[in-house]
């Protein structure tokens, strides 16, 4: 019997969920030491688990817990603490699995004591203390009491419980403290603040950033497999490229970690005469296997990964990579494999990468770092700066392949397959702190959680490079296998929210590596300012006009590359190029030695090299023959140190890898401002009137499954089943954020009307309420500057007789004119995918047939918010087009900025769209706001949590 097919222990089941079981407050986390854990709430059945916890607890863990000694939880308390409304009494529990079923390993609990406060208390298992267990589960009961409206927790710590203090003081909180009678009583705000939305975002960093270097730097590897017609290979190549198989002869040694087999039977196709590995240690099934192993590579059938990774759970592997496939782009009962398998894995404490991974590859760093080829290439680029993240294994075998071809060193090479666990967004938290890596390359096919992705692209992009990649424009292509939220973003929203990453988007493999091969080698460019150098004056102008068309400024332009020259035309050739070097006004040089006869002489090649070496100036090339990273093009710099002038195919190729370098500069030169926080803001206010509407509708704000639904991020319109806010809640709610909506009154008849416009104040604009003809002067569904009463009388009535049938029964606003100034449209939307996306454009059809719109996913900065309104085309009308007078733009940006805090602070507000908003000389007028409401499900909220 094979090991995959042998009979699993199942742990046993967690307990039954009763009814209004809030099934959306699980998540799987990723803890301090890069181990995972899953949090729940807690269930009647898990009393057996809760006495277990107290009983294994120290005396002293009782006592800071209960103020007393408890060496058992009476019955009477194992029946509170278990049996929760999940309102007003809620307990969250972190569970591990182990071989007797879920452990409880932390356990987090509110009581309600009154509007809006809750005492909350926590315990944390001995065994687990310094794992980050009370910060991750204090984030999560602050998420669930902010969903039922507590905005404050209270809690009784003894002074000597420092860890407990600890996990209050430094979590970002507004928070508070004193000392009675022997008890410190701490009072803590649940409003995220700027502080605390940071403290998390650095917690998930450096918890994720250790997950993934444990999974790249195994000292020992276990290789499962089932021995079936395609796993069966697939585990022999790991097993020979984690030895060394394939590596050049003349490679140096390297340390290699450990290989232990199951499934290989006696492996006599197994590489074992490789210098210096180890013998692979062949195994009859996995319960043979002693451990530790620090990672798991499984190559069997899909129904039995999950009972695989359980049967490994003793040997405490700190992660797992999945090459088979038959998962979740098989349908659903992959899926549903798929799903098992993580859910596995997480409890168990391992991260996930796959299935369907082509695996990855870690050159050692250090002196005790293992190199480690736990990937399907024989043959790995050598060892350099770049780190490279593929989703697709067919993909990954041409990337890799190109690499080498152009002699691009790596190092670091990771594939995801159906990125069920581990992604790009792991990754890239691990690169930034990564010393061996210096560029960064994705390959996206799709991006599972474009806000998170934003935030941390936006991280690694202040340090290192980023290039993307990503299957085509418009973030919409889902490929099989990749369980992703529906989006509803236009097509260009992804073009957008790439730019506000900072990180630098490419349209090919091929111009990926192009990129990438110039920001490992090269220095990024000061500026814009380019030198073009070639052979002939045809050649100078064809890439001078290549290098204006990427957006770089030609500053100078030279005819001096000859093939066969002199001794005497090369030291004049020196002389040239030492002069363009030393050109304080030249940024960058490109460089086209194309002979029309004959070789190139090495020597021109060299003269650049040293030239572009000595003077730190960016400097691509060029010369017929040579591609990629190469000897001929490589000379030592100011300090001695190699520096490498890549070679490109076609001028115009490294042209276009200059201009992305000098865009990455100009990104990374400029100040991308300070995160919003307008005054005036009463978040308590509103979310309580948010709540309410949503308690009050007759969907109770039921929880999405997070998978369909979602809001147009261009029209603002949400999917059926949202709860729309009338105009005086939609206007209270916006004066929670400072943005006040102009009054309005409807009126069904003339003495209305009149009546309506006394109130307001002459002169007045009189609207349809028909939905098609709002805003619409051209359909005469609007009338402007209304002077008096008969004027008013006339145009209702020439109204109504215009507008016919598609008026009749419905009513007419009335609202006192604005000053003249320029229409706008400010939206924004709770896309299931991307979170909160905000939109901006002028009004009018023009706009919106072109789709002259701007598009950002909240959090902004103020410089956001700058850019966004400068980016539309038809910004112009704002700053004084034609002679007309500019109008007030810092008010239009005020605005726009609240209403991204808006969106940032209630992922409930499904859509708003404020139309029109007149910017005026002096001024702004929010005439319009149409509210709608739908349960929150955002991907990226205000707690940790792993894709389940």
């Amino acid at each position: 019997m094979s090991d995959a097919a042998a009979p699993t222990p199942q742990p046993a089941s967690p307990p039954a969920e009763p009814a209004g079981y809030p099934r959306h407050w699980e998540a799987d986390v990723v803890l301090r030491d890069g181990g995972t854990a899953r949090v729940r709430p807690i269930l009647p059945g898990d009393a057996d688990r809760l006495q277990a916890f107290h009983v294994r607890q120290s005396e002293r863990s009782t006592y800071f817990r209960f103020f007393a000694p408890l060496e058992r939880l009476p019955e009477r308390d194992l029946s509170r603490f278990t049996q929760v409304d999940h309102h007003d009494r809620v307990a969250l529990v972190a569970v591990a699995d182990e071989d007797a079923g879920e452990r409880i390993i932390a356990v987090a609990r509110y009581d309600r004591t009154g509007p809006g406060e809750a005492e909350v208390a926590f315990n944390v298992a001995d065994d687990h203390h310094g794992r980050g267990l009370g910060s991750v589960l204090l984030e999560h009961i602050a998420a669930a009491a902010r969903e039922r409206g507590i905005r404050r927790f209270t809690a009784e710590v003894l002074p000597q419980n420092g860890a407990m203090l600890a996990v209050f003081r430094v979590a970002g909180y507004a928070v508070s403290q004193h000392l009675d009678d022997g008890i410190v009583t701490v009072s803590v705000d649940l409003d995220p603040t700027e502080r605390s939305l940071a403290v998390m975002a650095d917690r998930e960093h450096r918890a994720e950033a250790r997950s993934v270097r444990t999974l790249l730097t195994p000292r020992s590897v276990l290789v499962v497999t089932d021995g079936g017609a395609e796993t069966r290979p697939q585990a022999l190549a790991v097993v020979d490229h984690l030895l060394g198989a394939g590596a050049p002869s003349d490679a140096p040694a390297v340390a290699r970690p450990a290989v232990h087999a199951v499934g290989l039977g006696d492996a006599a196709e197994v590489a074992q005469d490789v210098p210096g590995a180890p013998a692979v240690q062949h195994w009859p099934d996995v319960a043979a296997v002693p451990g530790p192993v620090d990672l798991l590579v499984l190559a069997v059938a899909a129904e039995a990964a999950a009972g695989v990774v359980r049967r490994c759970a003793r040997l405490g592997a700190h992660a797992v990579v999945v090459l088979s496939r038959g998962f979740a782009e098989t349908g659903p009962d992959g899926l549903a494999h798929q799903r098992d398998l993580v859910h596995t894995a997480h409890g168990i404490g391992m991260r996930v990468l796959g299935p369907a991974s082509f695996g990855f590859f870690r050159h050692g760093v250090a002196a005790d770092e293992p190199t480690v080829n736990a990937s399907l290439t024989p043959v790995v680029p050598q060892p350099g700066r770049l780190a490279l993240f593929c989703q697709s294994a067919p993909l990954a075998v041409g990337m890799l392949a190109s690499a080498r071809r152009r002699g691009l060193g790596l190092s670091t090479f990771v594939s995801s397959g159906n990125r069920a666990d581990v992604s790009g967004n792991d990754l890239m938290q691990f690169w930034t702190e990564d010393e061996a890596t210096s560029v960064v390359g994705l390959y996206l096919e799709s991006i599972g959680n474009p806000r998170k992705f934003t935030r941390v692209a936006r991280r690694l992009a202040a340090a290192k490079p980023v290039v993307v990649l990503t299957a085509g424009r418009s973030g919409h292509v889902v490929p099989a296998g990749h369980a992703v939220r529906s989006t509803r973003v236009p097509r260009r929203a992804l073009d957008e929210i790439l730019r506000q990453a900072g990180v630098v988007r490419v349209d090919s493999q091929h111009q990926l590596l192009d990129v990438a091969q110039l920001l490992v080698h090269q220095p990024v460019p000061a500026g814009r300012r380019v030198a073009v150098l070639t052979g002939s004056e045809s050649l100078a102008a064809l890439v001078a006009e290549a290098a204006a068309s990427a957006g770089l400024t030609v500053v100078d332009r030279r005819a001096i590359l000859a093939a066969g020259e002199s001794d005497e035309e090369m030291a004049r050739l020196d002389a040239t190029l030492a002069a363009v070097y030393a050109d304080q006004g030249v940024d960058a040089v490109v460089v086209a030695h194309v002979p029309t006869l004959g070789a190139p002489d090495p020597r021109i090649a060299a003269a650049v090299a040293r030239a572009a070496a000595g003077s730190g100036r960016t400097t691509v090339a060029c010369v017929l023959g040579l591609s990629g990273v190469t000897a001929e093009l490589t000379a030592p710099d100011a300090d001695g140190e190699p520096r490498t002038v890549p070679a490109y195919a076609a001028p115009e190729d490294g042209v276009v890898a200059l201009a992305a370098a000098a865009r990455h500069a100009a990104w990374r030169g400029r100040d991308h401002g300070q995160p919003l926080d307008p005054p005036g803001i009463d978040r308590a206010a509103a979310r309580r009137l948010v709540l309410a509407a949503l308690e009050a509708s007759p969907q109770g704000g039921a929880q999405p499954d997070g998978d369909d639904g979602g809001a147009d991020g261009a029209a603002g319109t949400g999917p059926e089943g949202g709860v729309p806010l009338d105009q005086a809640a939609a206007r209270e709610l916006l004066a929670c954020y400072g943005i006040p909506v102009w009054p309005t009154r409807r009126v069904h008849d003339e003495d209305e009307a009149v009546a309506a416009a006394e109130e307001l104040g002459w002169p007045v604009a009189l609207k349809s309420t028909v939905a098609q003809l709002r805003h619409r002067i051209d359909l005469g569904g609007v009338r402007l500057d209304v002077a008096g009463p008969v004027a008013l009388r006339e145009a209702l009535a020439q109204m109504k007789a215009h507008l016919g049938p598609s008026a009749a029964g419905q009513p007419f606003e009335v609202q006192a004119m604005a000053r003249n100034g320029a229409a706008c449209v400010v939206r924004t939307a709770e896309d299931p995918r991307f979170g909160p996306v905000i939109s901006f454009g002028l009004a009018g059809d023009a706009v919106d047939l072109l789709g002259d719109v701007a598009h950002a996913v909240a959090p902004l900065t103020d410089v956001d918010v700058a850019d966004m309104v400068r980016s539309v085309r038809t910004s112009a009308r704002l700053f004084g087009y034609r002679g007309l007078p500019a109008l007030d733009v810092a008010a239009l940006e005020d605005v726009l900025g609240r209403v991204s805090v808006l969106a940032d602070d209630l992922p409930e507000v499904r859509s708003l769209e404020l139309h029109p908003v007149v910017v005026a000389e002096q001024g702004v007028a929010v005439l319009a706001a149409r509210v709608e409401l739908g349960a929150a499900g955002r991907a990226d909220g205000a707690r940790r949590a792993l894709p389940q």
